[in-house]
Formats: structure tokens, sequence, C-alpha cells
């Protein structure tokens, strides 16, 4: 084919677009791609490179000084409000963490996921690109030693500290990726903004699991009301429902929202449908910017970012006591934005409470509030909540403080990941504390402790599913869960109906009494993982295999009173295709299941691949189910899953939609049973090329030592200490 330009190469957007992806040409076929997610090849900075200690050479003081200096030291390109770009750099962290939420631990600041698309291109993210590029000089600065994730947040609590507030303290350690997350699932939509997200019309519980944001684009809610309707009362339902999915309360609501609208303002200013495409749509010389707006200068008083036009506050270039007083006390109604956006503006309010123009000294401006603002006032206990903060501002402050800090830090999991001198000396509950338990055990104590527990009346499988049930809880999204704290024998995880509470109280007795016999203090978090360890080492010598599993002591017990037993019900299991398990029928299907709790825990295919077929073997199925156990010695770490299940004297018949016979090709007798789960290891091309590495005869030993490397894994994900 000839053009103007010459020769053709035949791509046809094969370098730009998914359309040949063999996702697109089998729709229906199994994506493993979330367990290849941020593959080591992306990184450029190499496995060598760590960046707790990277970020122990920064000089944390310094950074702090050249971000309060960056908020008045505006720029002609993108001029601050007020001169100042706290607003700004408050909205970018708040953005940065608000997608979190608790259903799945996934989203949050922790990776430094905002430089990426979707969320680099989001309708609510309009003209963060410019505070990220505000911000180059600093990160340019300190190179590796920063993260963008850890400069984000840093950066939120200098705004407010220039402003005058002083926030409860900052911990580092988000360690940042190098492309996009697709793993994560943030609606069915194919729209921004689409109107279609509730099961029910009018009932905001029913919004789907696990988003919390109401429409796709946004971070919350609507700033205009649900769907763009203003309607307080309503308003006020979604915004419960949202924040309460990202583990905020009432009170922790509205002090948030409270106190990010006290400095800063909402810009609308022009015409929304005027603004250039945004940063992943936008011509290659506008270099990664977006939402170019054509009006005016493009920027400052011209800027048009949600819509609707104002400041909330009387001052808003500094902390300020002003919310509650002109919420509480002015009657408001509804006006149009100069953009057309609906706000809320105050009727016959007084010349001194209004906000300066942040750009003409010389005018002063009407306050606004949005539909969210107003459901403060509206909403019944919200508005005890903001009376309560209004008479009380100290009171406020520290709630806020609390509130804010939980916010930027509530995915980065326990205190023990959290770098740098300002981390609050407080244990808080949200972040799962877990006593030190600094102790030391011999390898001949280990041995003697191996020995009690493989003769104290326990089988192999109730050592290892107790194990495994205590430590597959482990999300590394948000790095909560995990066997450290053996939480397992605590509610409400010792009620769950996926950890079998008959068998696990037998095993925790049993595990009980045999701490008690002990010289040294062990905790029962460790004797569980070691009870796993000693069972898979008898298992593999029954194979033929003298192998030994990795234990490291030194996890520690936490008590009731460590526990948040409401936050603790997100973690609970609903399946577990480890175990050949579902407590229902989901619209999922068990393997795509399977995936989506493996992604969690951190695992690759092939490491999901060898665990399967091990605990098949290891007769650890959820209630003694014979499903998937392709052996004649259950309880032997053998290869035999692989073995028969890529036998071709067999054949597989469907009996119901999660239940297959297989059927000896000469007798027709059925010599096997399976899920879904386990046919999955011979129907998708990749696991079955993993499944006949394993079934190979020169690989047995190769399964015992894989398997054994991805359950120690998984025992010590939640190990920091040895991380």
């Amino acid at each position: 084919m000839e053009t103007k330009k010459g020769k053709c190469p035949v791509m046809h957007g094969a370098n730009t677009e998914n359309k040949n992806s063999v996702t697109n040409w089998w729709p229906n076929a199994l994506n493993l791609d979330i367990l290849h997610q941020h593959d080591t090849k992306t990184n450029p900075l190499g496995t060598e490179f760590n960046y707790r200690k990277a970020f122990s050479k920064l000089n944390l003081e310094e950074v702090k000084g050249d971000l309060k200096k960056l908020m008045t030291d505006s720029q002609e390109w993108w001029p601050a409000d007020w001169g100042h770009y706290g607003g700004l750099m408050i909205r970018m962290a708040w953005h940065a963490d608000g997608t979190y939420r608790t259903a799945d631990g996934r989203g949050g600041s922790k990776t430094g996921n905002l430089r990426f698309a979707p969320l680099n291109s989001w309708p609510d993210n309009t003209n963060l690109d410019k505070a990220r590029r505000l911000l180059w000089p600093v990160k340019k600065k300190y190179g590796n030693n920063l993260s963008w994730g850890d400069l984000f947040i840093l950066a939120g609590n200098m705004a407010y500290e220039s402003m005058g507030f002083k926030t409860f303290g900052f911990g580092g350690g988000r360690e940042e990726i190098w492309h996009p997350e697709k793993d994560i699932y943030w609606g069915a939509e194919k729209e921004w903004l689409a109107k279609s997200r509730y099961a029910e019309n009018n009932n905001s519980e029913s919004l789907e699991n696990p988003l919390a944001a109401v429409q796709m684009g946004l971070i919350y809610v609507n700033p205009e009301g649900v769907d763009g309707k203003p309607d307080p009362l309503r308003t006020a339902h979604d915004v419960r429902t949202t924040f309460k999915r990202m583990a905020m309360n009432d009170e922790e609501t509205v002090a948030l929202g409270a106190g990010g609208h006290t400095v800063g303002k909402a810009h609308g200013n022009g015409d929304a449908s005027a603004l250039g495409p945004n940063p992943e749509g936008g011509a290659i010389h506008e270099q990664g910017f977006g939402w170019m707006n054509p009006k005016g200068k493009g920027h400052g008083a011209d800027t048009v970012t949600s819509g609707l036009e104002g400041a909330w506050t009387t001052t808003p270039n500094k902390w300020n006591h002003t919310y509650f007083h002109l919420l509480l006390n002015y009657d408001w109604e509804l006006k149009k934005s100069p953009a057309g956006a609906w706000q809320w503006e105050p009727i016959n309010i007084k010349e001194e409470d209004k906000p300066i123009d942040a750009y003409n000294p010389n005018i002063r401006r009407n306050p606004i509030m949005t539909d969210a603002d107003m459901a403060f006032k509206m909403d019944p206990e919200y508005r005890k909540i903001s009376e309560r903060f209004y008479k009380d501002p100290k009171y406020f402050e520290e709630t806020f403080a609390r509130a804010w800090f939980k916010l930027t830090h509530r995915d980065l999991g326990p205190k023990s990941r959290y770098l740098g001198s300002d981390v609050p000396k407080e244990d808080l509950i949200w972040q799962d504390p877990i006593p030190h338990s600094p102790y030391t055990l011999s390898d001949g104590e280990i041995t003697a402790i191996k020995n009690k527990l493989l003769n104290c009346g326990l089988t192999r499988s109730e050592l290892i599913t107790t194990a495994w049930d205590s430590a597959r809880t482990f999300r590394s999204s948000d790095y909560r869960g995990g066997a450290n704290g053996a939480r397992i024998r605590l509610a409400p995880q010792k009620d769950w109906a996926g950890n079998e509470p008959q068998r696990l109280h037998k095993v925790l007795s049993k595990l009980t009494e045999i701490q008690a016999s002990l010289n040294n203090k062990v905790s029962i978090a460790d004797l569980i993982v070691l009870g796993g360890c000693a069972a898979i080492e008898q298992a593999a010598k029954d194979a033929g295999v003298s192998a030994s599993v990795p234990f490291t002591p030194g996890r520690g017990d936490a008590s009731a009173e460590m526990t948040d037993v409401e936050s603790f019900s997100v973690l609970e299991p609903i399946h577990d295709g480890y175990r050949n398990w579902l407590k229902q029928e989901y619209s999922a299907t068990p393997e795509e299941l399977l995936l989506d709790r493996t992604q969690l825990m951190g695992l690759t295919a092939p490491e999901m691949t060898v665990l399967v077929g091990g605990m098949r073997v290891l007769d650890t199925n959820y209630g003694g189910s014979r499903h998937g156990v392709f052996t004649t010695n259950p309880g032997t770490l053998s290869n035999d899953f692989f073995i028969n299940l890529t036998d071709m004297n067999y054949k597989w018949q469907p009996v119901s939609d999660n239940l297959y016979h297989l059927i000896d090709r000469k007798s027709g007798e059925t010599k096997w049973t399976a899920t879904r789960v386990d046919l999955v290891f011979g129907s998708n091309s990749i696991l079955r090329a993993y499944s006949e590495l394993y079934a190979q005869d020169d690989n047995k030993e190769k399964f015992v030592k894989d398997f054994i490397k991805a359950w120690v894994k998984v025992m010590n994900a939640d190990r920091y200490d040895l991380q």
C-alpha cells in the first residue's frame, strides 16, 4: 500500500489499540493478565532497588521545607489561587487516596497510580495533571529517594501546614509502579459519569460491590447532586454509603468534608464543554497535559475544573473556622455557576463573610456549597455533628487531623510499614496493631515443637488448613490480614463459615495446650504456621522428597482490644479455590474468583498452579470434599493432581454447572470428580502448560520445592520485619 508518506507498514493501530488482543477474539477466555501486573520488566529501577533504604537517605525536614516554599512560588503557566497552591495540592492528595475502598482494599495512593490512566484522566481529576507538574522540581531533586505516592501525600500535608493547620503525622513507604493498574475494577460503564451504578433506584446500598464512588470517573459523589440533580437529603445517603465503603464513619465524613473545603476553591468560570481532551487523549504536543481551556488565558481566573465556581470559606488561603459558621448561620439557595453547574449560595450574606476574589483583591465573591456540603446541614445525623464541630473548633481540628491521616494512610497497611520521623507513636485501631514478639528459637527447639505438633492427635490436613486459613486473608492491595496476629482465633474470624469453626476450635484448643507445655513462650500465630510447615515436610517425605519448609519465628498474637471486628468483616472469604469452596453461587465464575483472590494475595499464575495442585493432594478441601483430589494417596505431597489431570486415558463429563466426572475411556467408570476450578488448569492453554510441566516425570522434586516456596510466600506475606 502506497501513501503520500511512502510505503505503509501493516500496523493498523496494533501498537495503539487493543482490537487484536486474544481476549477480543475469545472474550470468554480466562484472562490471566491480572496475575502479571507490575512485572519486573516494567520497572526501570531493577529488582535490586530497595525503596525503604532509599527513603531513609532523605532529609525529610528539607523536603518539607521545599514543599512549603513551593506552595507560594507561583508560576505563570499555572498561577496559584490567592498566590497559594494549598487547595490544589490538598485536592491532589485527597483524590490520590480517595479511590481506596474496603471491600477489596484496592485503590489509594500507595502506588502513585494517579500518574496513569484511567485515574489521570477521570473527570473528577480535572487539572490535577497541573498539580503533579508543579511538584516535578521536588521529585526531580530527591529522585528515587522519594516516590510519587509519598510526594502526593506529603505535599497535601505541607499544604495544610503552610496554611496554618497542624497535621497528625506522615508515614512514607508508598512504592511506585510503572504502568497502569489494569487489574482494578472501576465499574462496567463504557462512558464517564454514566447513571447506571445502582441495582435499585434511590437505594445507595445497592451500589455494586466492591465499588464506592457513585459514578464512573468520580472519587465520591457528584458535587451537583445525585446524577447532577440537587437534593441534599438524597445526596446524604450516597455520601454515607461512599464514605462507609472507604472505612469512614459519620463523624470522620463530616470532618473530612469540612476540613477539605476549608481552604481552596472550586473552578467553573467558563464553558466546560470547550475544554480540550483529557491527558490520555491529548495531542502529542500537549506532553501529557489535558483539559486545556481556550477561554482567555486558559488558567487563573479562567480555570474550569468541577464546573462549580467559588470558595467555601471567608479566608480560603489559610486555615480558618468559617465553614460551619457560614453553613449553619445562613440560608442557602440554588444557583448556576458560570459553567452552568448547580451550586448553593447564601442569601443576604454579610460583606465581611464573603471571600476575596482569588485574583482581584478589590472584589468579594459569594461563598458556595456543594450538594454534599448542604447534606451536612440538612441530614439530621450530619447536622448534629456539624453543630458539635461548630461549637467546639478544637475538637473539630483534632477529629479532622486524625481523619485526614486515616484517609491518606489507610491503604499503607500496618504501622510497621511506615517510614520516616513523622510517624505518630500512637497505635490506631484501623492499623490492625499486633504486639511485637521478639524471641528466637534454635533449630533444635523448632524440631522439638514440630514433633509435638505432628504427634498431638491432629491430622496433617487439620494443621495445613488452619495455617492456610489464617494466612489467606492477606491482601496485597492494602496489606491487611495474614497469619501474623493469629486473629483467626478472635471474632469475627473464628466464626467465619469459610474457616470451619468446629474444626478450627479443635485445632486452636490443641495448639493452646501445646503452647502451655513449652518452656519458651511461643505465639499461637507461630504455632499455627509451624504446624503447617511440619505437616508439609512429612507429606513431602511420604512422596519420596526430603525437603525443609523455612520458618522464622516472631509473629505476635493480637488481642480482641486490638481488633476492630466490623472492619475485619470485609476480609471474610466467600470463596477459596485453593480449598475448592464457594459459600454460594455468584455471577462470577469460580475460576474468575480464584484469579481475584490470587491477585489480592500477591501470587503469580505459576504459584497459583502449584499451590492448587498441592492443596488438592494434601487433602485440604473444605469439608473434606473429594473434588479435585486426583490421587490414591491423599495427604502425600505428590504431583498426582497434574498427572491425572493431563492423562488422556480419561475424559471429562459435565454433571452440573460446577461439577464434573472423570470417566475412564475404557471402562466408562467414574474415576474422579472435579469443579470448574480444578478443570481450568487443563482447559486454559497457559495453565495447562504449567500443569504439564509439573506432570512430567522429571519434575516431581521441582513440584515439591516450588510448592514449598509458594507456601512460604503466603505464610510470610505479612512479615514486614523479614522484608
